[in-house]
């Protein structure tokens, strides 16, 4: 029988050693897969309970002054660690805590096995949306009354055990197999578990849905063919009425809906916009419904004319929502059947042969690469797709992912061995086969640029979050070049001596194959590397105390190449020491085709090689146009990580001008091009957006989907017309918007998002709040508290009284309906910084055709950014919240009248600061107009 005690420590910190003390422990222990006792105890820490750990655990001074003293239970508590597994959640914590306190009472510290359950989890739930206590609970529909609670996290975290176990036991032999050949580099103690459920697992029969290729175990594709037919289609006039009535079908499938008129005015704008063969600009505010509004009519026109229609997004948050939500209703809805494709770019899918020659372990990976094979070994025996943006790996891991995706597989090259097995292949043909294709702007932009086709043809595409199309196509267009990227990309290759892949090439190349290019690979590699890491280190050192480099919103030292004078002697010197370096990348380019050229070769062998020549063809293309090359429609730039390496350098290259591009190589060439997002406009104007995209009037049809939110009621907009002018004192001017930040917090209780448009000013504001209000809020800050952009925010949704300090990304996508946040605070007016080398060349562009940048380029943007941030605050018909706006300028300047008349009507308030809080406070708080 095989015993397991389940452990969750509560502590007053983070460090033994510091005298931080247990508050609560809760144990739970399983036999023979059963929950068969618990222990639970508040315990007395002899010293005062930080307030942010009460906040956290609602565990108080009071609760615990008649608690015993860990001196005084802990025999009871050793008891239950006679033998048997030690689980935790993140074990080493729990387990190396509880040791001290043992050890610091006079007892021998535990000897148990450990397991840890974030790393299991990791391992067998590899499609799970976070590793957390409660991610995990919501993932797996368990019940987590009291979070941050000993015994409640204990319980939980033995359901997660058992439900680990039992994924395990369905998992094949060969899966396991391979897991047990990287439980020696993992944390937890598997091995038994692991050794006894694949001898059981090798006298059962193969599972009818696992197909295998060399040796790896992965899922089948069991869907069906569907067979073509053509149906019998109603007209899209009476399509439209059954779907949109009051009591249609989208009502009969969904009880919550309610029919919007303007939902319905966008599926018959779009289907008339096709019909014309026209391009179309669509503003359709945030509660129109707009993704099931557009693909109504989508599918409409590809079933009834038997042709594709592609839908671009931005974000993968969009497109997942069109397949796992919208698609599955109108599939269930619809009088006809369609198909429909999710198709990106090749590095997004699994190579099984690659992942097949990477798996066996190597010195060279590290825990995160472990954890990666792990997780990508269970989880193909899930996935159909081969996406890896199903699983979230440690960031490390997709480093690791570059080596074994599918990016040099040839979609022409039907005769390799593993074509059938290839999920990008299968990828492309479902998208070939469907009536609706799914993609990113960054495949449909890659499209575009490549005169490959990565798309399957189509001439109809609707363009969703299209306020991003500028910018994704200047990129596309565009060249980066990574240093840091770069440099582990080349540490991969290494010498012939180094242990590394150049050193495997030269032990398993056939003897024939060994002359004289090995022997010249060394110097000339080396030479490169020393002369490139030169080079780099000489311009982040130069970007650095440049008086013209500036910092940018994330951080970074920004340098404009543009304006460096080319007969500076250091620009010279660069530009010498980069022919250098173009001469010696060329020269391995030589070496690599020689040996790519070489009969001998494997199949195996001749890949690796292809991919390395292809990357140093790439560094010496990038460094050659950014460097060497002149463009006049190119902006160049360089950008250092002050805080990184000393030569963590970024250089950028794109067009200062897209729309000419654009207009020849993608609105000209399709029959219809629909563009939509909740912010096109600038005063009810689409001229901007028209300009920045090369897009004509006699080409598009505009229009303005109205709200169907009741702004008036919903929002109330606050003014200070007290605030210092940052421009005389920032420092005031930023303690000022602290205070009133504060007030604003005690009046929602916290619930609130902070935009800036600096991450100067954010990280000083953060500085300043932790002094001010101390440990009443939970603060988190984009770039200070540690997490992904969406792990920012379920961070602030999981505490009660909590602020959320974002800039760049945060003002757009953060998507926090209902009470979680009732108040939107924005700094300063999002005007893009007049020194980015994109914005300075285009302003140069308008000005030399007599235009005013400020009001034909600066001020678009901004308002559209400010529209994105504004839309953060209401996402339901319930949804109630304050805004403040600390800048002035909306009210006081010429042009602020194009932010207020961007957005929906609200009632402004523009009045001292002291009295906006009083009616901020009897507004939120009575529910009374003001």
């Amino acid at each position: 029988m095989q015993r397991y005690i389940v452990v969750d420590l509560e502590t007053t910190g983070h460090s033994p050693e510091q005298g931080d003390k247990i508050i609560e422990i809760g144990i739970v222990i399983i036999e023979n897969e059963t929950i068969t006792n618990t222990y639970n105890t508040l315990m007395n820490p002899n010293q005062s309970i930080p307030p942010f750990i009460s906040q956290l655990t609602h565990i108080y001074d009071d609760d615990v002054k008649e608690a015993p003293f860990f001196s005084e239970v802990v025999k009871e508590i050793i008891h239950f660690f006679e033998s048997g597994y030690f689980i935790a959640h993140n074990a080493q914590f729990d387990y190396e805590f509880l040791n001290a306190m043992l050890i610091e009472e006079g007892f021998s510290p535990l000897n148990n096995p450990v397991l840890d359950t974030v790393e299991l989890a990791r391992i067998f739930f590899p499609t799970a949306t976070g590793f957390k206590l409660n991610e995990l609970a919501n993932y797996l529909n368990l019940t987590h009354d009291m979070p941050h609670r000993a015994l409640s996290d204990a319980f939980v975290t033995a359901e997660i055990f058992m439900k680990i176990i039992a994924k395990l036991k369905t998992l094949p032999f060969e899966t396991i197999s391979h897991l047990l050949e990287l439980e020696p580099f993992l944390k937890s103690d598997l091995f038994a578990i692991l050794e006894k459920e694949k001898q059981i697992k090798a006298y059962k029969d193969k599972q009818k849905a696992i197909d295998f290729y060399k040796g790896i175990a992965f899922r089948k594709d069991e869907q069906p063919d569907t067979l073509s037919f053509k149906e019998t289609l109603p007209s899209f006039g009476e399509l439209i009425e059954d779907i949109y009535s009051s009591n249609g079908l989208l009502k009969q499938a969904l009880n919550r809906f309610e029919m919007r008129r303007e939902q319905k005015d966008m599926s018959e704008l779009v289907y008339d916009i096709f019909r014309q063969k026209k391009h179309g600009l669509i503003e359709a505010s945030t509660g129109t419904g707009k993704s099931l509004a557009y693909l109504i009519p989508a599918i409409y026109e590809a079933v009834q004319l038997n042709e594709r229609i592609v839908i671009s997004t931005y974000t993968t948050q969009l497109q997942s929502q069109l397949l796992v939500e919208e698609i599955p209703i109108l599939q269930a809805i619809l009088p006809f059947s369609f198909q429909v494709a999710l198709l990106k770019g090749k590095k997004h899918y699994i190579s099984l042969d690659k992942f097949v020659k990477e798996l066996p372990h190597s010195e060279d990976d590290h825990y995160g690469i472990v954890i990666t094979k792990a997780m990508i070994l269970v989880w193909l025996t899930e996935t159909v797709t081969g996406d890896i943006d199903e699983i979230h790996l440690p960031s490390s891991g997709y480093y690791f992912f570059r080596k074994i995706s599918a990016e040099s597989e040839d979609i022409q090259d039907v005769h390799t061995p593993w074509h059938r097995y290839s999920y990008y292949q299968k990828a492309y043909e479902k998208a070939y086969n469907a009536d609706l294709i799914i993609t990113n702007h960054a495949l449909l932009c890659t499209d575009i640029v490549s005169e490959y086709s990565y798309l399957p043809r189509y001439e109809k595409i609707i363009i969703d979050e299209a306020h991003h199309l500028e910018e994704t196509a200047a990129h596309h267009f565009g060249l980066q070049f990574d240093y840091m990227q770069s440099v582990f990309v080349l540490n991969q290759m290494g010498t012939t001596d180094d242990g590394r892949w150049m050193t495997k090439l030269a032990h398993a190349l056939p003897n024939q194959s060994k002359g004289k290019i090995l022997n010249q690979w060394d110097a000339q590699f080396m030479s490169f590397r020393m002369e490139l890491d030169e080079i780099f280190r000489s311009i982040y050192e130069h970007v650095l105390k440049h008086s013209s480099a500036s910092f940018n919103d994330i951080g970074r030292l920004q340098y404009d190449i543009n304006e460096v004078r080319l007969s500076e002697p250091y620009w010279q010197s660069i530009v010498e020491n980069m022919h250098s370096i173009h001469i010696l990348a060329k020269e391995l380019c030589i070496l690599l085709k020689e040996l790519m050229m070489d009969p001998f070769i494997d199949s195996y062998l001749l890949e690796q090689i292809k991919q390395s020549h292809d990357f140093m063809e790439s560094i010496q293309k990038k460094l050659f146009a950014i460097f060497l090359q002149s463009n006049e429609n190119q902006v160049k730039w360089i950008e250092i990580d002050t805080t990184g390496a000393k030569n963590a350098v970024y250089i950028y290259a794109k067009p200062s001008n897209i729309a000419d591009i654009l207009n020849k190589q993608f609105f000209d060439e399709k029959q219809s091009v629909i563009l939509t997002s909740a912010t096109l406009t600038m005063k009810q104007s689409f001229r901007f957006v028209q300009e920045q995209l090369g897009l004509t009037n006699g080409q598009v049809i505009k229009s303005q989907i109205a709200t169907p939110f009741n702004f008036e009621e919903q929002v109330q907009m606050l003014i200070p017309n007290d605030f210092p002018d940052i421009r005389t004192d920032p420092e005031e001017f930023i303690y000022s918007s602290c205070e009133a930040i504060l007030s604003l917090a005690e009046i929602t209780k916290g619930r609130m998002l902070v935009l800036f448009t600096s991450y100067d000013m954010l990280q000083r504001s953060y500085n300043l709040l932790k002094e001010m209000f101390a440990e009443d809020y939970t603060l988190i800050a984009q770039g200070i508290t540690s997490g992904s952009r969406s792990r920012l925010k379920k961070k602030f949704q999981s505490f009660e009284k909590a602020i959320l300090l974002g800039t760049s990304s945060f003002w757009e996508g953060i998507d926090i309906p209902g009470e979680a946040l009732s108040s939107l605070v924005i700094v300063r007016l999002p005007f893009q910084p007049p020194n980015h080398p994109v914005y300075k060349a285009k302003a140069e562009k308008l000005k030399e055709t007599r235009k005013n940048a400020f009001y034909h380029l600066a001020l678009p943007h901004a308002v559209i950014r400010f529209k994105q941030g504004f839309g953060r605050l209401i996402r339901s018909n319930t949804d109630r919240g304050l805004v403040f706006v600390c800048d002035s300028r909306i009210k006081t300047s010429t042009y602020g009248s194009f932010f207020i008349d961007s957005i929906p009507n609200v009632p402004i308030h523009y009045d001292t600061t002291h009295r906006l809080i009083k009616k901020a406070h009897t507004w939120f708080n009575q529910k009374d107009s003001i």
